[in-house]
């Protein structure tokens, strides 16, 4: 299994990064405050105003490390890497299963049916928290189920697409319950684009963090992010990543951003508003990335693989097991499901 190895975030404006010795060094008016071996890292994000070295883009691209950019609001501006690596017939099977309708919709059934597994664990463990006798919890976890039924019917992807809409559109009506009452913040309805409230401003700052480490789990095994069999194909989408996240967001970034507020890690102090949205300011920022890194290394049983493996490789574990399911050592696609 791969070594999970760290993510440097570069919050902090104005901020200018150079290599020296196998060293990520970063400097901030004039002054160096950073140094961190290279071996140790494996992406550096950049958010906002940030100058990086042409020695250092090339010094990354020579090591596999890769090299975001983020507005200061945590929106996907662009992303540096070196040659493409990976296995080229393994990538010419990915291309041939996305015409083989069988395949693709085995694949995006079995996808989304973990989706509202894993939606449904969440609810039902916020309803096991909740005090009183409150049944709408475990109302929509029972919707889940029904809809799940329907899913395992469904004969194309258009049809398993209109079911996951219905499936979250009950799971976050639900998500104002889970925060709680005691919470001072609220829900009220999924915005994205822009996020509309604190709430939205977290899910969407979280599953930003997501995405990228779910592309690069894919091109880390040798397998194309962009070429999707749920989201459909658009240049310049990582389509593949996205349709690998539908598994991974309730049990990876959902619960983690409910615990923030249960916790009270997050405040009005560390948000900033516009006529137009919410965002993360950069006490926030890094308050979410300090604990999504401390997450990153807790360890988990695996419920396929049965091995015990840190949050931070599901990603790269789920990419291993699909690149298998290409190569014909396994006979379906085992989504991760938290138990």
């Amino acid at each position: 299994m791969k070594k999970l190895l760290n993510t440097l975030y570069v919050l902090t404006p104005d901020s200018y990064l150079f290599c020296r010795n196998e060293t990520i060094c970063i400097k901030i008016d004039e002054t160096e405050k950073v140094s961190v071996p290279a071996l140790s890292i494996e992406a550096i994000v950049c958010f906002g105003k940030t100058t990086v070295s042409t020695p250092l883009i090339g010094f990354c691209a020579e090591r596999s490390i890769s090299l975001v950019f983020l507005s200061e609001r945590g929106r996907f501006l662009a992303r540096v890497e070196g040659p493409v690596s990976g296995n080229v017939l393994l990538r010419k099977r990915q291309y041939e299963s996305l015409n083989d309708p069988d395949f693709s919709v085995a694949f995006v059934r079995s996808l989304l049916m973990a989706k509202l597994r894993n939606s449904k664990a969440v609810l039902l463990r916020s309803a096991r928290n909740e005090e009183g006798d409150e049944p709408t919890l475990y109302d929509a976890a029972a919707r889940l189920s029904e809809l799940a039924k329907t899913l395992n019917d469904a004969k194309s992807i258009d049809t398993m697409r209109g079911i996951e809409g219905v499936a979250a559109t009950v799971y976050f009506s639900c998500f104002d319950r889970m925060l709680g009452e005691a919470c001072s913040f609220r829900f009220e309805a999924r915005s994205r684009r822009p996020p509309r409230n604190e709430v939205n401003a977290a899910l969407s700052f979280v599953y930003t963090l997501l995405r990228r480490e779910v592309q690069s789990a894919l091109e880390a095994v040798g397998l194309d992010p962009a070429a999707g069999y749920l989201h459909t194909l658009r240049p310049g989408r990582p389509s593949f990543a996205l349709d690998l996240m539908e598994e991974l967001r309730g049990p990876l970034c959902d619960r983690f951003v409910l615990t923030l507020f249960h916790r009270k890690q997050l405040s009005n102090a560390q948000f900033e508003q516009n006529e137009e949205a919410v965002y993360l300011n950069e006490k926030g920022r890094r308050t979410v990335l300090s604990a999504w890194q401390k997450r990153k290394g807790e360890t988990i049983l695996h419920p396929f693989l049965g091995e015990k493996i840190q949050i931070g490789l599901i990603p790269y574990a789920q990419a291993m097991l699909f690149a298998r399911v290409l190569r014909g050592d396994l006979d379906c696609y085992p989504p991760f499901v938290w138990r």
